[in-house]
């Protein structure tokens, strides 16, 4: 198991390697720089240039970028001026890492419960509607159905704020707009592996038995049903983060998803490749974690001598 996890980690650190490399080439691809003002005297646009390393042929900006990185240095912002970029993602990150962890735990115990209650009354009422919300969250992105529900339930009926002031009500809309599509899929998922594990044999021996309804569903199919969904969740849940850039905008959440799109416009070099580099670090870390307890919650996955 230790082989397995060393080798794994190493495999992410390629990756990011690799992905900051391919962000700095994008980013050098864009035309012009972060100092492109005609207003900017050619003087103070130099000393600028200069200053952040940016007079320096590419080759030289990505061996010394690359070396900060490696020693953990993701440099200075050129919009906030003076602003490391590692500081900025610390106090933005947390009103980020709320309004996702939220989202997650609503659409994960919903999207499952939703799922047994589907595959339990099959081709029913219940199925229908399931099947219906489900769509309706896979289909509608979350860029549509954030000011709809803002609209609707903020500004129609009154009752709930559409902006995030800090207050638990508040992080209602902003959250459930987030999470309905990871709601939408796990109840999907957990709906089909549920129907599956219903037709097997050792459930109509359980049935045969006299167990209850109840202690079925509990004790062998959701335990059995789950694990598919358990694999999904890791990168759901980094999916969720990354994905809140929209509806941190939608909801004016001052959370890291603001910074990332002001950055990118305002070709704040530094500041892009950082938050980039950070959502990918959490997308690989939560596939890393989610492989590990896959392995411990299934008793009947085994990691193999040779690590794979």
């Amino acid at each position: 198991m230790v082989k397995y996890i060393l080798k794994r980690i190493f495999y992410a650190i390629i990756t990011i390697l690799a992905i900051a490399t391919i962000t700095f080439s994008l980013m050098k691809a864009l035309p012009g720089d972060p100092f492109h003002n005609e207003k900017m005297k050619p003087e103070l646009r130099q000393a600028l240039l200069q200053k952040y390393g940016l007079d320096l042929p590419v080759s030289q900006q990505y061996f010394k970028y690359m070396n900060n990185l490696i020693h953990g240095d993701l440099g200075l912002s050129y919009k906030y001026v003076n602003r490391p970029v590692s500081q900025v993602i610390k106090t933005s990150f947390p009103k980020s890492f709320a309004l996702g962890w939220r989202a997650m735990a609503y659409s994960s115990v919903f999207g499952v419960l939703f799922g047994v209650i589907a595959a339990l009354k099959h081709q029913k009422v219940p199925d229908y509607i399931i099947i219906l919300i489900s769509i309706i969250g896979i289909s509608v992105p979350s860029i549509v159905m954030g000011p709809l529900l803002a609209y609707y339930f903020g500004v129609n009926l009154g009752w709930l704020p559409v902006t995030v002031t800090g207050s638990q009500v508040s992080m209602i809309l902003p959250a459930f707009t987030l999470g309905l599509g990871t709601l939408a899929f796990v109840a999907r998922l957990m709906r089909s592996t549920t129907l599956e594990v219903l037709s097997q044999d050792y459930i109509q021996t359980a049935k045969s038995k006299g167990l209850s309804t109840t202690k079925i569903v509990w004790k062998h199919v959701i335990r059995n049903a789950i694990m598919p969904v358990i694999s999904v969740l890791g990168p759901s849940f980094a999916a969720i983060i990354t994905g809140s850039i929209v509806i941190e905008n939608v909801f004016a959440v001052s959370g890291l998803g603001g910074y990332f799109v002001s950055t990118i416009t305002d070709q704040d070099y530094s500041m892009t490749m950082g938050i980039t580099l950070f959502y990918a670090v959490l997308i690989i870390l939560s596939i890393l974690l989610v492989d590990i307890a896959y392995g411990l919650v299934d008793p009947r996955l085994k990691i193999t001598k040779g690590g794979e």
